[in-house]
């Protein structure tokens, strides 16, 4: 379900004290970065995630595929940086990013 503008704008300004939680190197997406990427949405709904990839198209591209992959909204992209969210199955309220 994708998000509202209000919604989006929320969580981009609950976004921008989080640190990036994974890495994702030039080597692209693999399992075990998605592994972690589902774990950290499990735990936190609302992630940063750092690229480290130079291509601008690419790391677009790396960007939507990972979105795809975890079924998470991407909230906002800037430079190296996307903050991503997927709503937890049961959210733990000490970990949660947004609640």
């Amino acid at each position: 379900m994708p998000l509202s503008p209000d919604r989006k704008k929320q969580y981009r300004s609950l976004g921008h004290n989080l640190n990036p939680v994974v890495t994702v190197a030039g080597n692209g997406l693999s399992d075990t970065v998605i592994e972690e990427l589902n774990r950290a949405l499990d735990d936190h709904e609302l992630i940063k995630v750092k690229l480290v990839i130079a291509d601008r198209d690419l790391r677009k591209q790396v960007i939507a595929e990972m979105a795809k992959k975890c079924r998470a909204e991407i909230v906002q992209e800037i430079g190296k940086v996307a903050l991503i969210f997927r709503e937890a199955k049961k959210p733990n309220l000490k970990l949660s990013n947004v609640r």
